[in-house]
């Protein structure tokens, strides 16, 4: 049995296309008898001819590729795309090293093993980008006498 024209007329009537259109199979004998638009108006209201439901596209590849990343999963240098800076912004990573720098620097001044002044001359040395860590600060305040080895 050829119901192409009804499955045709089918899909303008729900307004969907042609694959999305369901007819009961225990009626398509009633089903060929539809030969207008009409009928098939009166064979969808009936419940013989219905939409199948749209397919979506499955985001659980999409989740489980997130959860991998978010343990640190593929994230190797075969995934990245960008330079570095792309990924960690120079901003960022300044701030990460100057922070601790200047905490650092207010703590000695804090403790008293640092005069005003010396701190003045080495937070100005710091915002120059002189340190890399808070490590390398004390290096050069010892090597330039401003800070004893002990005081570390």
């Amino acid at each position: 049995m050829d119901l192409r024209n009804q499955r045709r007329m089918a899909a303008d009537v729900l307004k969907c296309g042609e694959n999305r259109v369901w007819m009961n199979p225990d009626k398509l004998d009633e089903i060929e008898d539809c030969i207008t638009r009409s009928d098939i108006r009166t064979a969808v209201d009936s419940g013989l001819i219905k939409a199948k439901p749209k397919q979506g596209t499955s985001r659980g590849r999409i989740r489980h590729a997130a959860e991998q990343k978010a343990s640190g999963k593929r994230k190797g240098p075969g995934s990245r795309k960008g330079t570095a800076n792309a990924r960690v912004p120079d901003k960022r990573r300044w701030i990460a090293t100057i922070r601790p720098i200047r905490d650092e620097l207010k703590t000695l001044r804090a403790d008293g093993k640092i005069t005003p002044s010396i701190y003045r001359f080495y937070y100005r040395r710091a915002k120059g980008g002189v340190y890399k860590s808070r490590r390398n600060l004390k290096q050069h305040m010892i090597s330039a006498g401003h800070l004893k080895e002990e005081e570390k």
